[in-house]
């Protein structure tokens, strides 16, 4: 019978100890998601948008009145034990309002890229999103 040589043993130990270290970080701390939503509008420097943010279980994240290019950021953990909610956010502009689903965890959890970066442009034609890759997709119009 031949023996398994030292360092495939080596090998296995270390990846179970990595796979567990992993683990325990990923499941009493989360994965961070960062959620920015950014003014976009080029020509508003008298009237700011303003933007007011809850999750679907109740909590209040808050807003703020955005100038051009200004942003409003918020970090979310995903666990593994306690399901994260859904994030709105009520964009308002002039006499215009619009709400949209900031953050869905089955429908963002990927796309939100490598870097967990959701980022969000709200423009004089609408919202767009981007996950650091390359280009702004538009997801909704103004009403």
């Amino acid at each position: 019978m031949r023996k398994c040589p030292i360092y495939l043993l080596l090998f296995f130990a270390s990846l179970i100890l990595i796979i567990f270290i992993n683990y325990q970080h990923f499941s009493t701390q989360g994965i961070r998601y960062e959620i920015r939503v950014v003014n976009g509008f080029t020509n508003n420097s008298s009237l700011p948008l303003v933007i007011w943010c809850t999750s679907h279980d109740g909590g209040d994240i808050g807003g703020r009145a955005l100038q051009e290019g200004d942003d409003y950021t918020w970090y979310l953990r995903l666990s593994f034990w306690i399901p994260a909610p859904a994030y709105s956010c009520t964009v308002k502009w002039d006499r215009a309002r619009m709400r949209f689903e900031a953050f869905k965890v089955h429908r963002d959890r990927n796309r939100c890229g490598m870097a967990r970066k959701c980022l969000w442009l709200v423009k004089e034609d609408g919202i767009y999103f981007i996950n650091h890759q390359s280009n702004w997709i538009k997801e909704l119009s103004w009403i």
